[in-house]
């Protein structure tokens, strides 16, 4: 019997998530070509976190027959679960085992290792000698042929991609058993859902600096392919689910692809396909998306907008449509030839607003657009970065709503147009970057946190993942969630409600809602606002409470102790 152990050295790309709490598509696929193949393959899927908690996970490995890595980020990130493996780490846990044999596939496979924004990216062949083969296809194309060919890798060839997107359909309902070996299943775990590959842009060249153009023009997957792999996700226990694995969900369908650089939007098709999704999934607590072009919502404002009203119908609140601006500078938008100017970008987040601002059930608004700038790209300048933060005024002063705004340096990847130029304007431009940042943050980022999430707002279902000092970090589910920071020590990986009581950069600070008066800790009720330490030892020293005027009653003020009464129960 065939032996595997699949290793999930995390990913994230321009269209794909695999760190904590997102699975990728990866390992899945990977795991449904192994059992296409093998029927009766023993597989063990084990993460990078793992092995750095306890290396005694490297067991399975050296049992193994085959060892499928999968690794890579060419888009810088910040994490809180988890962050993708370095080649350092995979050669020193890696090196020394003989008898498996070693495959690493994924985008540091493909493209190199990227270890942060603004730096270059490290060769794949910094790991040559730890592998028997680095896959530049579709991994699970390769590790299929590989198992055709009895495991020799000598004779598989490592640049296969898959030439039709049927190709993976029994891959991923049969990967699917695999999410049952992810430690965050089945409660913390989002499985990011693929609906094609490549990018409708790809006819004019794509941008710069992004590797999904470098892979052709879209094959879509079928939607009932797409919606058998999310129900037998869903039968398995999986009741998060993000159909993020795309570079634009309005363009999923999409007519006239292949000779419009903006495809037609196809509302029937969307509507097919998260229809389906519910029909198969009715209970899901997350189903969210990620990529949106605002060029394609600007070029079709009325099929967009029956999508976006299609997507708010059947997803869950707090939904982020994230448009890749990269720049508002006309001459960075030219010379990297981007998707949008900045009319076109100002018109899709007001639709977006005007379809999907109201408040839904978590707390948060519905579908709200998110901005993702690129720096360091060609032609970027002094004036670039006041031209950035002119838009960002106009947005704010123009009271239009954007969840997430994300600031990063360029990976120069292989193969795209920003390889050949590198990163000279990240160094040439360091300062400004820093100032740009820190002026964002005072006059854009926490004033638009607070329109987003006013004072008192109650978030649902906030998961508990880190301490730091007495302070308990967590997110609800979903993309780009919001840092939300509670004061005090609770238990990890558990669901609260809370309460908005502050504000940091690009976080929160909450209270528990309803907060137990009886037993909650000193650095919970110091944040409650009117109350501070002073107050909240008093509180201590006379509990417990019995009812709301013996709460009233120890405090010096009765305003605060009534305004305390909306934060408890007993």
């Amino acid at each position: 019997m065939l032996n595997v152990t699949i290793l999930d050295g995390y990913v994230d790309e321009p269209t794909c998530l695999g760190v904590p709490p997102y699975i990728s598509p990866y390992p899945r696929y990977v795991a449904g070509a192994i059992w296409f193949n093998e029927k009766n393959a023993k597989i063990n899927y084990i993460t990078i976190d793992q092995i750095r908690n306890d290396n005694t996970s490297l067991k399975f490995i050296n049992k193994s027959d085959l060892v499928v890595v999968i690794a890579g980020m060419i888009v810088p990130g910040k994490y809180l679960a988890g962050y993708p493996a370095s080649p350092n780490e995979l050669i020193s846990y890696l090196y020394d085992i003989k008898k498996p044999i070693k495959v690493l596939g994924g985008p540091a496979a493909r493209y190199g290792f990227g270890i942060s924004g603004g730096k270059k990216i490290i060769d794949s062949q910094v790991v040559k000698d730890t592998f028997d083969l680095i896959i530049t296809g579709d991994v699970e194309v390769v590790v299929s042929k590989l198992l055709e060919n009895n495991l020799s890798y000598e004779n598989t060839d490592r640049s296969l991609f898959q030439e039709k997107s049927d190709r993976i359909k029994n891959f991923a309902i049969l990967g699917s058993n695999i999410v049952k070996q992810h430690p965050n299943f089945p409660d913390y775990l989002i499985t990011e859902i693929e609906t094609y590959r490549g990018c409708p842009r790809s006819i004019v060249g794509g941008c710069s600096f992004c590797s999904e153009s470098l892979k052709g023009l879209p094959s879509y997957r079928k939607i009932e392919d797409v919606v058998n792999e999310v129900q037998s996700l869903y039968s398995l226990g999986i009741r998060h689910v993000r159909v993020g694995n795309q570079p634009c969900i309005f363009s999923y369908m999409a007519k006239k692809i292949g000779k419009k650089e903006f495809p037609v939007p196809n509302p029937d098709e969307l509507d097919k396909l998260f229809t389906g999704i519910r029909k198969v999934a009715p209970d899901l607590k997350t189903l969210h998306i990620d990529n949106a072009n605002p060029g394609v919502i600007a070029h079709y404002p009325e099929e967009c907008k029956e999508i976006a009203k299609i997507i708010v119908k059947n997803h869950t609140s707090g939904d982020v449509a994230a448009f890749g601006l990269e720049s508002a500078d006309p001459e960075v938008i030219r010379q990297n030839n981007l998707k949008a100017s900045q009319e076109d970008v100002i018109f899709a987040i007001k639709l977006l607003n005007d379809v999907g601002s109201a408040r839904g059930n978590n707390g948060l608004p519905e579908l709200l657009p998110g901005l993702n700038f690129v720096f360091g790209l060609k032609g970027e300048t002094k004036k670039t970065f006041k031209i950035n933060l002119d838009f960002l005024k106009k947005i704010y002063d123009s009271n239009l709503l954007v969840r997430r705004i994300n600031l990063r340096q360029v990976i120069p990847i292989p193969g795209t147009e920003m390889f050949k130029f590198g990163i000279k304007n990240i160094i040439k431009n360091k300062s400004e970057f820093q100032r740009f940042k820190r002026i964002f943050q005072m006059k854009i980022e926490q004033p638009m946190l607070k329109k987003i999430i006013p004072d008192g707002i109650i978030l649902k279902g906030v998961l508990t993942e880190k301490y730091k000092g007495k302070i308990t970090f967590g997110r609800q589910l979903g993309s780009y969630p919001i840092l939300v920071g509670i004061p005090g020590i609770y238990p990890l990986f558990s669901f609260f409600d809370v309460k908005v009581v502050g504000y940091g950069y690009r976080s929160i600070t909450a209270v528990p809602y309803p907060l137990k008066i009886n037993k909650t800790s000193l650095e919970t009720l110091s944040t409650i606002p009117g109350i501070g330490k002073k107050r909240a030892l008093r509180i201590i020293r006379n509990r417990p409470f019995r009812n709301k005027e013996e709460i009233i009653s120890s405090l010096d003020e009765p305003k605060i102790g009534k305004k305390l009464l909306e934060y408890i129960n007993f």
